[in-house]
């Protein structure tokens, strides 16, 4: 059986080495509109960054070793990770689009971000203290959060293509 067209050009190999390559320039620009920008992430975005944080170094430990069954492995369980993330975009997304009355991030564990010990050891990359359903910065009419929710969608349908394209062409 022959490979797909698409399987020959992205392997999960470079489909994982670019993966990690945007996730780390994400966070880049997250920490650049924080920092440049003078925007204060809230415990969302924070719940985002450590989600982003995993998968790129999952993505290029992977990328970094010839092991077939370990970029299968990392594969999956950054898809895994990607859907968390996107339902932590999305479920912000919706809390700006129709904020509550009384509190911003609701009554969940996203609130309980700050007390995590990596953000306590790194306060200004991982403390959140912002306001889960403000918009403080958009681009072509989405929110940070919106783009995020489509960052984390598309790795993961991109993932899921090349890991079932892997199982048919048996590469």
């Amino acid at each position: 059986m022959t490979a797909c067209s698409a399987c020959l050009v992205f392997t999960l190999h470079r489909l994982l080495l670019a993966i990690g390559v945007v996730f780390i320039a994400m966070l880049g620009f997250g920490y650049y509109l924080q920092e440049v920008q003078g925007l204060t992430p809230c415990p969302m975005c924070i719940v985002q960054r450590y989600c982003y944080v995993v998968i790129a170094a999952l993505a290029l430990l992977a990328a970094a070793t010839p092991k077939a069954c370990l970029h299968k492995t990392a594969a999956w369980l950054s898809v895994l990770i990607a859907a968390f993330g996107a339902f932590t975009a999305g479920r912000q997304s919706w809390l700006q689009w129709n904020p509550p009355e009384f509190f911003s991030c609701g009554r969940d564990p996203f609130s309980m971000v700050n007390n995590i010990g990596i953000g306590k050891v790194l306060p200004k990359v991982f403390a959140g203290h912002g306001d889960c359903t403000a918009v403080d910065w958009t681009f072509l009419g989405g929110s940070i959060a919106n783009w995020s929710f489509l960052v984390f969608t598309a790795s993961i349908i991109a993932l899921l293509a090349a890991l079932i394209c892997r199982r048919c062409g048996k590469k």
